[in-house]
């Protein structure tokens, strides 16, 4: 549903415009006061060939989620540690969500979980550093339950501490597969749903990668979300999990920037609550997300599949931005349908336009983020990887 006064395409359960407005009010209101945070986690799902497009192989697909987290916290910069890989087409969203960061002026806060690769840049420690990705969800043995309890509880601290609202956004290769294997577990048929980074998404690999770490996992009907993750989930997800309930515990508005990855953990939250104040938990969550990941409906489906499950209302909405002016090839593939999201894009780009920014204002930006990164060697060749 558009709202033409907005610029905002609205998704999810039809709502009437009053409590659009009303939703739109929330965030204004916060405007100036996110806290931005990007989870970075390592999956070995991300391996499997053919299943991601954040990196044109598999072994540059292991540098990414640091690639991605330098990007947004440096932009284009001589000084760069991990060249972004190549992609098939497009460039990272890291870019997108570096230059509107710096439109509305926030550093966001990097979370690296099972990345291999200690950053030199800032970055919070939730869990011991050398634990490594987690398996792929093939196994049926992501990882063990202790160490997604951890990783929840880390997060559901650091979010009941929280004073002011938050924004998570996030980089995993793999992250759309695992998502799907979560919705999977608990009933939800969303194979012809969940998105991709990849121009086609690969529906019958991901379906059989999923079918197989399901009947691997052969989870007991007593199941919980902490198994779900523990069977065939991701780090993201657990720690997701806890920051989200944490900051809503704290009364905080919470932006889940992102598509399906997003949805899987507002899943894995709610059948985690219960059927325990769900309207409240729910009332101050956004999903937000970019213009190009709603363009076919799937998103919209996905996420009315879930609002009729737990009987709750959840509002989704895209960012306005687009790419349709820009003369790169890379930011026009955005507008072809390659790559759609990532890193926080839509939810950073929609903070930066509800701020007062115009979307000729960011495009430009972000050409000369590009210009740079390229004059720079900031992009890796096919033949570096």
């Amino acid at each position: 549903m558009y709202s033409k006064e907005l610029g905002i395409n609205f998704f999810g359960n039809e709502s009437n415009k009053k409590r659009k407005l009303k939703r739109i009010d929330i965030l204004k209101k916060n405007i100036n006061n996110f806290k931005i945070f990007l989870v970075i986690a390592g999956t070995n799902t991300s391996q499997i060939k053919g299943i991601s497009a954040a990196g044109i192989n598999a072994k540059s697909r292991r540098k990414t989620a640091l690639a991605d987290a330098e990007f947004l916290l440096m932009g284009a910069s001589k000084d760069h540690k991990y060249k972004l890989p190549p992609l098939t087409a497009g460039v990272t969203p890291a870019l997108i969500s570096h230059v509107c960061s710096k439109l509305i002026n926030v550093y966001p806060v990097i979370v690296p979980l099972g990345i291999e690769v200690k950053p030199y840049f800032n970055h919070l420690i939730v869990e011991d550093e050398d634990l490594g990705p987690s398996n792929c969800l093939t196994t049926g043995k992501s990882m063990p339950r202790e160490r997604v309890v951890n990783l929840y509880k880390g997060g559901l601290e650091i979010g009941k501490s929280s004073k002011q609202p938050i924004l998570i956004s996030e980089s995993v290769p793999g992250g759309t597969t695992t998502a799907q294997a979560v919705m999977e577990a608990f009933g939800l048929r969303v194979s012809n749903l969940v998105g991709s980074s990849l121009f086609k998404a690969p529906r019958d690999l991901r379906r059989k990668v999923v079918q197989k770490g399901l009947l691997n996992a052969n989870l007991k009907n007593d199941f919980d979300s902490f198994d779900v993750v523990a069977a065939v989930g991701d780090p993201f997800q657990a720690f997701s999990m806890g920051l989200l309930i944490g900051a809503r515990l704290a009364k905080q508005p919470v932006i889940l920037s992102g598509g399906s990855q997003m949805l899987a953990v507002t899943l894995l939250v709610l059948e985690f609550l219960g059927s325990n104040n769900k309207d409240d938990f729910i009332e101050n969550i956004f999903i937000a997300t970019t213009g190009w990941l709603v363009k076919d409906n799937s998103l919209n489906d996905l996420l009315n599949l879930i609002n009729e499950k737990y009987d709750v209302n959840l509002l989704g909405l895209a960012s306005p931005l687009n790419f349709k002016s820009s003369i790169y090839k890379e930011l026009k593939d955005y507008e072809m349908g390659h790559v759609k999201e990532g890193v926080g894009a839509g939810g950073i780009s929609l903070l930066a336009y509800l701020n007062g920014f115009k979307n000729d204002e960011i495009v430009s930006l972000c050409q000369q983020n590009l210009e740079m990164m390229k004059s720079l060697g900031q992009i890796s060749l096919e033949k570096d990887c």
